[in-house]
């Protein structure tokens, strides 16, 4: 079987964290074998910038830039090499989080941040899971989370354009994405998961 690059996306909130775990125990139960990621992240260096990025004050195009640098490190230290390798590759963002949080966030153009993405290879993903729930959802799901980074502390109209600009880059791309309702009852969510997953590897 060939490798596969899948990537989670959805708003702070979304719960991409569970569906992750059961996405890597549905690989496992099926004999894949698989690298999990995340971004940003994945690497030493990626890590470093991690920690800069979710609490450091920066300009936009500076954080912009420095997801980009944390994703060319990524992408050569652990998704490239995975997949020469038959490995399928399972990552908790990608380059979708990109123009939903730097370009509809906080108002990059899609320009810059197509321009970046083509710097850096044009690497897409073969599946994107985007989990999707209301605004009301997520904000709720937070409240009762742990400390808050600074992407998950911006006010609500943020996070509204976020989920929008997710939403219509999967309009754009339906090839690609799967939007899933995740503010159902959790076995509805891996139900449909189950059919996603069965779909794609057929």
């Amino acid at each position: 079987m060939t490798a596969r690059f899948i990537s989670l996306e959805g708003i702070d909130g979304a719960g991409k964290s569970t569906h992750l775990a059961w996405l890597t125990h549905w690989l496992h139960i099926h004999d894949i074998q698989h690298t999990v990621t995340r971004e940003p992240g994945g690497t030493p260096l990626g890590e470093k910038l991690r920690t800069l990025l979710l609490n450091e004050p920066m300009h936009l195009e500076t954080e912009a830039l420095l997801m980009f640098a944390a994703r060319r490190e990524h992408l050569d230290k652990v998704i490239q090499p995975s997949l020469a390798s038959g490995k399928w590759v399972v990552s908790d963002r990608f380059t979708d989080a990109s123009f939903a949080y730097q370009g509809g966030g906080r108002g990059l153009n899609d320009h810059k941040l197509s321009e970046l993405e083509q710097w850096i290879g044009g690497i897409q993903p073969d599946l994107t899971l985007l989990f999707d729930v209301p605004l009301a959802v997520s904000q709720a799901r937070m409240a009762n989370s742990r400390q808050l980074d600074r992407f998950e502390q911006e006010a609500s109209d943020f996070h509204a354009r976020v989920r929008a600009a997710y939403l219509a880059r999967a309009q754009a791309q339906p090839h690609r994405f799967r939007v899933v309702d995740a503010s159902r009852d959790l076995s509805a969510i891996q139900a449909e998961l189950e059919q996603i997953m069965k779909a794609f590897v057929a």
